[in-house]
């Protein structure tokens, strides 16, 4: 697809709804936010913060969603946010003193690393199943650990939280996204406020997209419980394929 023929503005809209919707059901919108942002000429590292502000307002809006709708409850919650937003705060920080010309070599292999781990990553249970760890392990080991991640990096980040308890802490799947969410949300808002005081944000990119996340993340929410989020994993790969070849070979 020729993106030149559309404007960036719209452009970034459209990509901004498709995230927003696939995140909500399945994790993954990094996937396609980050290398559009990269190929529409963001500088890498602002393409990172940039990133985390039209993030934040999407899983924000899943994350009320999935209260309002009882999927989830605050108080089972919070403290893994909390460990969450430490982890990605300690992230977004360091990746300030990574070299830029670093960081446009390994976004792509990162990016490229999530979706062989999409492709190949074994079908998560639909129903809860025994934990394989505590949850002391998982709140002070494992979330910080991808939290830590989404600050320097981010995509794919709601898969990673969404698989981690559905396969360490024996969460049905849907019940293990909709936590996601939560989680994602906190690690997004952490990272955001250090790229921010960084300077490390293009304002009317990342507003744009903002609108897009907002629709996406309400379509997404509404479908959670109706669509088997693991059909939409195959969508994620493909689409981002496409914009990594782009970003790489274009």
């Amino acid at each position: 697809m020729d993106f030149s023929v559309i404007p960036i503005e719209l452009f970034l809209f459209l990509v901004a709804i498709l995230a927003g919707f696939i995140d909500t059901l399945a994790g993954g919108g990094g996937l396609i936010t980050l290398p559009a942002l990269l190929i529409s000429g963001v500088p890498p590292l602002a393409t990172l913060g940039t990133n985390k502000l039209q993030g934040s307002v999407g899983t924000a809006t899943s994350t009320y969603m999935m209260l309002t709708k009882k999927m989830i409850q605050w108080h089972d919650i919070k403290f893994l946010m909390l460990a969450s937003l430490i982890g990605a705060m300690l992230g977004a920080i360091l990746v300030q003193f990574i070299d830029v010309h670093f960081l446009s070599f390994i976004i792509p292999v990162v990016l490229f690393a999530i979706l062989v781990y999409f492709v190949f990553s074994p079908r998560t249970h639909e129903q809860d199943h025994p934990a394989k760890i505590s949850s002391v392990r998982f709140q002070y080991g494992v979330v910080p650990a991808i939290g830590c991640y989404d600050g320097m990096f981010g995509p794919g980040t709601g898969s990673f939280f969404a698989t981690a308890a559905a396969s360490l802490r024996g969460q049905g799947f849907v019940k293990a996204t909709a936590r996601a969410k939560a989680l994602n949300f906190a690690s997004n808002i952490a990272s955001l406020v250090v790229f921010i005081f960084a300077g490390q944000v293009v304002w009317l990119a990342g507003l744009v997209m903002i609108a897009g996340q907002v629709i996406g993340a309400w379509l997404g929410s509404h479908c959670l419980i109706r669509i088997q989020p693991v059909f939409l994993r195959y969508l994620v790969v493909t689409i981002c394929l496409a914009m990594l070849f782009k970003y790489l070979f274009v």
